[in-house]
C-alpha cells in the first residue's frame, strides 16, 4: 500500500485505524494502516494492556514503519499459532484518554449498590433518567456548548467515572469532554429523540455522567421555525433528578456569561459528602430501622393484578415500557389544597393512593400491612451547601404502614405522614445497609415491587429567566421524562409547565397486562378523594366507589389516561398493547441501497454512545456505489454475521467499519466469515471526534480498494 493510497483514505485529524486480516486462511499476519498524530507511548501502552489481559497466549513482536508524517503500518507477527485481537488495538488506539485522573472518592452505599445491580442486570437504560425541555428563540450553537464544557470543568462529578477493582472506586479526571450532540429537525420525531437515546444508555464507568441532545437550534430564528427541544440524560449512580436541575441552572448562568462559569470547583462535592457520611454514627439508624421493619411475610405486598408481568410468546421478557397520566391544573390545585387541609402533601396523598392500591390487590378484607419504597432527597442532613450539591443523594427507602378499611382516609395521610417524618433522620441510610441490619426481617428489593418518587428540585431563578429574556430566550420550565430504576415498577410524579401533575409508571417487562388500568385507578383515585373524603369517610368507602367505577367503565375504550382532561371513570388505555422495547430494531437496517447490481456493501458496526443519527448523516454523505447498512446494536457476534449472511452469499465486496468501540465486534464477525470460507473484509475504525462526512471518505477509498 502507497502513502499516496494512505492519504486519500483519511483526513486530517484523530488518528484513524484500518485493519486488514491477511489473506484467507490467515496465511498473512493482519496489520493495520494508522493515519493521524499517533502516539507511540500510546501504542506501547496498550500493547501492554492486551498482553497483560492474555497472560498465556503467544507472544507477538510489532513493527512500526512510517511512511511519512502521520503515516504508519504496524505489522504483527505470533510466536506461535493463534489469534491477535486487532479489533480491540484499534479501539484502544481510536479511544481518546478521558483525561488523567486526579483523585479517587470512595462511592456511597447507595452507589455501590446501584453499581451492583446495573451490573447484574445489564442493558441500556437501567438507572438512567431523562430531563427535556423547549428553549424557544435563537440559540447560539458555540456558545451552548462552551457553557456546558465550563460547567464540565468546573463540576467534579460531571467528570467522574467508577474505576474496576475489588472495591470499586469513583476517580475523578482532570479534563472530560462534555457530549453536545446537535441534531437537525429533519433526524426525526421528538418522541424517537428520546427514545433512542434512552436506549443508548451510559456507562457509569465512563467519564461524563450526562450527555446533552439537541433537536433543532439556530442563532436565527424565523417565525414559522419550530422550537429547540433540549434532552439531558444523565446515570442515577452519579447524579440524581435535583442535580440535573441544579446543574440546568449553572448552565444558564454559563450561557448568559458567554459560555464561561466564573468561578472555581464547586464546594461542597461528593468527596466532602464521603467525608461526612464516614463520620456518622450508624447506631442510631440501626436501631430506627430494625424497629420499623416487619418480620417477613407480614408485609406481602403484590403488586396491583393489572401490573402484574405477563408471559410474552417467544420473548425474553426483559424490556421497559412506560405510560403516565396527568391531572389538570385544577385538579392539581384541588388535590394540593385537599392535602393540605389533613397536614399532608401531593406526594403523601400519592403514597395513600398506591397504598391503597397495594391493599386492594391483596384481596383482604381486614388490616392489612402493605410495603413498598419512596424516595428522599437525600439532602435533609446537617452538610453546609447540601442542597448546591449535585451528587447521587436521591435515596429508595422502604415503608411500611397498615390500611385498615374500618380506618379513615386522613388517619392513612396521617400515617404515612408520620412516618415520612420518622425517616427524614437517616435518608443517608441506603436500602442495602437497611438489609443488612434486618438480616431476614428485611425483603429483597424485587420483593418490595415499586417506588413512588415525587421528583422535584432547584428551579432556575427568576432572574435568570429575565436576563434569557432580554436575549430574546424563553426556556419552558424542565419535565422529568420517567426513569428505569431498579424496581419491577416505578411511579415518578412531577408538575408541567401549567401546574398539572404528572405521573409517570415505568415497568421493567415488554407487555404488561393492563397496566393503563392500574394508571386509570390510580388517577380516579387522585380526582375522587379530594371530593369525597372527609373526616369519617372510611376507605372501604372509598374502595367501594373504585369498584362500582370498574363495574361503569366501557372494557372497549382507547383513552389515555387524563391527558388534558378530568380524570374520572378509570378507562381501558393504550398502555395495555405490548410496550416498545430497545430491542425492536431489525437486525439490519439498510440506510441506502446499492447503486447498481453487484456494487458490494458498506456495513456499519454500531459503537456505545454512537447515535443512530451519525449513521444517516454518513449515508447522506457517501459517494460510493456501495449499499450501506447499519448492524442492530442488539446483537452479538454470531448474530451479527448471520445477519450479513445473505449479503455474503450474494457476492460482492464487503467493508466494514464505524467509531471507535466497535473494533472488537467488527474483528470478531471478520473472523467468523474467514472461518466460513468467505474473504476477511476490510474494517475502518476511527475516534468518536471524526464527522460523518470525514468516515464516509474513508470508507470509499476502503471500499475502492476492496473491490
Amino acid at each position: 500500500m502507497t502513502a499516496d493510497h494512505l492519504s486519500r483514505m483519511s483526513p486530517d485529524g484523530p488518528i484513524t485505524v484500518v485493519v486488514d486480516p491477511g489473506g484467507p486462511p490467515y496465511d498473512a499476519p493482519p496489520f493495520l494502516e494508522l493515519r493521524g498524530p499517533l502516539d507511540t507511548r500510546r501504542l506501547e501502552s496498550a500493547l501492554d494492556r492486551i498482553a497483560a489481559g492474555r497472560p498465556d497466549g503467544p507472544a507477538w513482536q510489532h513493527r512500526l514503519r512510517p511512511h511519512g508524517p502521520g503515516l504508519h503500518t504496524l505489522t504483527l507477527t505470533m510466536s506461535a499459532p493463534g489469534e491477535f485481537p486487532a479489533g480491540l488495538l484499534a479501539d484502544l488506539l481510536t479511544d481518546p484518554p478521558a483525561g488523567r485522573s486526579v483523585c479517587a472518592v470512595a462511592p456511597s452505599p447507595l452507589q455501590h449498590e446501584m453499581l451492583a445491580d446495573a451490573d447484574a442486570h445489564p442493558g441500556p437504560g437501567r438507572h438512567v433518567e431523562q430531563l427535556s425541555w423547549v428553549w424557544h428563540g435563537p440559540l447560539d450553537p458555540e456558545r451552548f456548548t462552551a457553557a456546558w464544557q465550563s460547567l464540565f470543568d468546573r463540576e467534579s462529578v460531571l467528570r467522574s467515572a467508577f474505576a474496576d477493582g475489588p472495591e470499586p472506586q469513583i476517580v475523578v479526571h482532570d479534563r472530560v469532554r462534555a457530549e453536545v450532540l446537535r441534531l437537525p429537525h429533519s433526524a426525526g420525531d421528538w418522541a424517537s429523540v428520546v427514545e433512542y437515546d434512552r436506549c443508548r444508555g451510559l456507562d457509569p464507568r465512563r467519564p461524563g455522567p450526562l450527555r446533552v441532545t439537541v433537536l433543532g437550534g439556530d442563532p436565527v430564528v424565523s417565525a414559522t421555525a419550530q422550537p429547540t427541544r433540549v434532552l439531558l440524560t444523565f446515570h442515577h449512580a452519579l447524579l440524581d433528578g435535583w442535580s440535573a436541575r441544579l446543574l440546568l441552572r449553572e448552565f444558564y448562568r454559563a450561557y448568559l456569561a458567554g459560555g464561561r462559569l466564573p468561578g472555581g470547583e464547586r464546594r461542597p462535592d461528593m468527596g466532602d459528602y464521603a467525608q461526612w457520611l464516614a463520620a456518622q454514627d450508624t447506631g442510631p439508624a440501626r436501631t430506627f430501622w430494625t424497629d420499623a421493619t416487619p418480620p417477613p411475610g407480614v408485609t406481602h405486598s403484590p403488586l396491583p393484578a393489572a401490573a402484574v408481568r405477563a408471559p410474552v410468546p417467544g420473548g425474553t421478557g426483559t424490556g421497559t415500557g412506560r405510560t403516565r397520566l396527568r391531572l389538570t391544573a385544577v385538579q392539581t390545585a384541588r388535590l394540593g389544597a385537599w392535602a393540605a387541609g389533613w397536614g399532608s402533601t401531593e406526594s403523601g396523598a400519592l403514597q395513600a393512593v398506591w397504598a391503597l392500591l397495594l391493599y386492594r390487590a391483596a384481596g383482604s378484607a381486614d388490616a392489612e400491612p402493605v410495603r413498598f419504597s419512596v424516595t428522599v432527597s437525600g439532602r435533609g442532613i446537617l452538610l453546609d451547601g447540601v442542597e448546591r450539591l449535585p451528587g447521587a443523594l436521591r435515596n429508595p427507602l422502604p415503608i411500611s404502614v397498615v390500611v385498615d378499611p374500618r380506618a379513615s382516609v386522613p388517619e392513612l395521610l396521617g400515617l404515612l405522614r408520620d412516618r415520612a417524618l420518622d425517616m427524614a433522620a437517616y435518608e443517608w441510610v441506603s436500602a442495602g445497609q437497611i438489609r443488612t441490619w434486618t438480616e431476614d426481617r428485611a425483603e429483597a428489593p424485587d420483593a418490595l415491587g415499586s417506588l413512588v418518587a415525587f421528583e422535584g428540585g432547584p428551579d432556575g431563578p427568576d432572574e435568570l429567566i429575565r436576563e434569557l429574556a432580554a436575549q430574546g430566550v424563553r426556556v419552558d420550565p424542565p419535565e422529568t421524562l420517567g426513569a428505569r430504576t431498579g424496581f419491577p415498577l416505578t411511579l415518578a410524579a412531577h408538575h408541567d409547565a401549567d401546574g398539572g401533575l404528572i405521573v409517570t409508571v415505568s415497568y421493567d417487562h415488554t407487555q404488561p397486562a393492563g397496566i393503563g388500568g392500574v394508571l386509570a385507578h390510580a388517577a380516579f383515585l387522585l380526582d375522587e378523594l379530594p371530593r369525597v373524603a372527609g373526616a369519617s369517610t372510611t376507605i372501604a368507602e372509598v374502595l367501594a366507589r373504585l369498584a362500582h367505577a370498574d363495574a361503569d367503565a366501557e372494557p372497549d375504550t382507547d383513552t389515555d389516561t387524563g391527558t388534558g382532561t378530568e380524570a374520572g371513570t378509570p378507562p381501558a388505555t393504550s398502555a395495555d398493547r405490548p410496550a416498545r422495547t430497545c430491542t425492536d430494531a431489525p437486525a439490519l437496517i439498510t440506510l441506502r441501497p446499492a447503486r447498481n447490481p453487484g456494487a458490494g456493501t458498506v456495513c456499519l458496526v454500531p459503537s456505545h454512545g454512537t447515535p443512530r443519527f451519525c449513521y444517516e448523516l454518513l449515508a447522506r454523505s457517501y459517494q460510493g456505489p456501495e449499499a450501506l447498512v447499519l448492524l442492530s446494536a442488539a446483537l452479538d457476534d454470531r448474530a451479527g454475521y448471520d445477519a450479513l449472511g445473505p449479503l455474503i452469499d450474494a457476492g460482492g465486496h464487503l467493508v466494514l467499519g464505524g467509531f471507535s468501540g466497535c473494533g472488537v465486534a467488527a474483528y470478531r464477525i471478520t473472523r467468523l466469515i474467514a472461518a466460513n470460507g468467505g474473504r476477511p473484509p476490510l474494517i475502518v475504525l476511527t475516534g468518536a471526534a471524526t464527522s460523518a462526512r470525514d468516515l464516509a471518505r474513508l470508507l470509499e477509498s476502503a471500499s475502492e480498494r476492496a473491490g
